[in-house]
């Protein structure tokens, strides 16, 4: 049997782990894996926030402490870097999201006889936690929990699974349902008495064929850079304001005074329009603003015109069509702001381009590093990080850095 050993660090998907390779689940760096398979608590173990967690899957971590919490934040996008053999260098501070801080969730609604529950997801099951609290998600969207319950179980539907979406806009929240339909005049003006009655910003729902909105008493938008641009139902949005800003700052400061930049996968604009934005210290930046999904292109392109701002919205799928190096050198920097998986082929035309300065945005370090590699195998070098946890107490990481081409393409 081993002997007793120390906590030291925190792996990728939460576990504990020792310095002899054993891993402990919900166990923090300080606590005492003892040699009977118990764990004693350490200085950076603390109580959870609320009373799902870690039944709850919208949370992993919160037993550790703010510090120990940073410090695996900072270790996993630190650690993507080392592991494509790229040196972190100094590190911007790392930037944790406040709890009830979360301003778009998915939630899932199930009948269980004649009740409805509505929560997220267990840790690893399809089964739904009947969320009583939360500490990650934004008051105002809580507050529309037990509303949604008591309107979900008026269907008295037993087979009823609904999948609800969340989102803060200026106007308030805006509320999408998927899965549920209105086919009677009952239940028309129950969703419509609803939306009245708790101040929504709008309503969706969602039968299969796509969004259709029910209730929209004025246009939903969200303010970007100064910018109000309208929301199309299911636009992606960062999951935090304070963590949008957190990413945004560190954009604006590595690419001030830049005359112009090419903004890839821009969504709604939510650098494009900062970068726009004339301030004190720099003034406004002509933007290129790129992007896929063709509602937030729309959207991003009507607020640019309606705005007066230096904003061009280009609609393109940068995976099947790329903007080649010949197009990108026509700019004196880029931002890029990739799903999950990455930009292979468009890092790959950034490699051969000549652009000086490149921010890259990412929700993935292990995707990104691997991006990351390229670029500095192309003569770029890794001039500025900062890891960012929107996601508070989740394993899921986000980050900011700048690359500056230290050779010619």
């Amino acid at each position: 049997m081993n002997g007793a050993a120390q906590i030291v660090r925190v792996a990728a998907k939460g576990e504990g782990a020792t310095a002899d390779g054993r891993y402990v689940a919900l166990s923090a760096p300080g606590d005492i894996l003892e040699a009977d398979g118990s764990l004693t608590w350490g200085p950076n173990h603390v109580e959870p926030s609320c009373r799902h967690f870690p039944a709850c899957g919208g949370c992993q971590l919160q037993h550790l402490s703010d510090a120990a919490l940073a410090d695996y934040v900072t270790a996993r996008v630190a650690g993507a870097a080392r592991g494509q053999d790229l040196d972190p260098g100094t590190m911007e501070p790392t930037h944790l999201s406040p709890p009830r801080t979360r301003r778009r969730a998915v939630l899932h609604g199930q009948a269980i006889g004649r009740r409805v529950v509505l929560g997220f997801r267990e840790q690893g099951s399809h089964k739904t936690i009947d969320l009583r609290e939360c500490a990650v998600i934004a008051p105002e969207l809580f507050a529309l929990v037990a509303p949604l319950r008591a309107l979900l179980e008026s269907w008295q539907d037993r087979k009823l699974a609904v999948d609800v979406e969340l989102v803060l806009a200026d106007q308030g929240v805006c509320v999408g349902l998927s899965g549920l339909s209105a086919d009677s005049l009952a239940r028309t003006e129950a969703l419509l008495d609803f939306a009245r009655d708790n101040g929504l910003a709008r309503l969706t729902l969602d039968a299969g064929y796509g969004p259709e909105t029910t209730w929209e008493p004025d246009p939903a938008t969200i303010t970007l850079g100064g910018t109000a641009v309208g929301l199309p139902s299911g636009a992606f949005l960062q999951a935090t304001a304070d963590g949008q800003d957190a990413l945004v700052e560190a954009a604006r400061g590595w690419l001030a005074g830049v005359p112009t930049v090419a903004d890839l996968f821009s969504g709604l604009g939510t650098f494009a329009f900062a970068l726009a934005s004339a301030s004190t210290d720099s003034p406004a930046t002509k933007v290129l603003a790129v992007e896929a999904a063709r509602d937030s292109h729309l959207a991003c392109q009507a607020a640019a015109r309606m705005n007066g701002r230096p904003v061009h919205a280009l609609h393109r799928d940068l995976f099947r069509n790329p903007l080649r190096a010949e197009e990108l050198n026509r700019f004196a920097a880029v931002l890029i702001d990739p799903p999950r998986a990455g930009a292979r082929e468009q890092v790959a035309q950034i490699a051969e381009s000549t652009v000086v300065r490149v921010v890259y945005i990412s929700c993935n370090p292990a995707s990104w590093a691997r991006d990351a590699a390229t670029m500095v195998a192309a003569g770029y070098r890794l001039a500025g990080l900062k890891a960012v946890g929107q996601f508070r107490w989740s394993t899921h990481v986000e980050l900011a850095s700048l690359f500056v081409r230290e050779t010619a393409a």
